[in-house]
């Protein structure tokens, strides 16, 4: 039998649940897998990733609904996409993206009172059957690996622009 080793998830299974918004900087954000801040928005690595470089892009101020961004966090949205996807890839060399935001719980949200656009880069066969019969996901990579290995891109890439 394969042993699957994720010891970063056993602190969000039995760790407290904090309170106030995750994602706002003057709460309880955790500053350790943010790769880009820029003026209204940020990139940040998924602490509990669906894949291996499973990002987020976050407005700065706390807004719930898209409709509630501004022209220019909507803006700073749209370009740091363009940016995490030109980042990973060069450094991950992914064959596609799903690039999505669950907007209130019945679409999935899990964090629904911060508006975020998910970025997950996928390759051809990354459901493996793990997946499939276990219901398990496999990510071969701990995230701050996966942070420092696409950190220097951004940098790279906003200078560009």
């Amino acid at each position: 039998m394969e042993t699957i080793f994720a010891p970063w998830r056993m602190d969000y299974i039995k760790g407290e649940k904090p309170e106030g918004c995750v994602f706002c900087k003057c709460s309880v954000r955790c500053d350790d897998f943010i790769l880009f801040e820029g003026k209204t928005a940020y990139v940040m690595m998924n602490r509990y990733p669906y894949v291996n470089g499973h990002l987020m892009i976050i407005p700065q101020r706390h807004v719930g609904q898209i409709e509630e961004l501004t022209p220019e966090e909507r803006k700073e949205i749209f370009d740091l996409l363009e940016i995490s996807i030109r980042a990973m890839k060069e450094a991950m060399k992914p064959d596609g993206f799903n690039v999505g935001a669950n907007i209130g719980k019945a679409a999935g949200a899990g964090i629904e009172e911060h508006f975020h656009v998910h970025v997950i880069p996928r390759w051809e066969g990354d459901t493996n059957f793990m997946s499939v019969v276990t219901n398990v996901r496999v990510i071969p990579e701990a995230v701050a690996t996966t942070a420092a290995v696409l950190a220097p891109f951004f940098k790279k890439y906003h200078q560009e622009e």
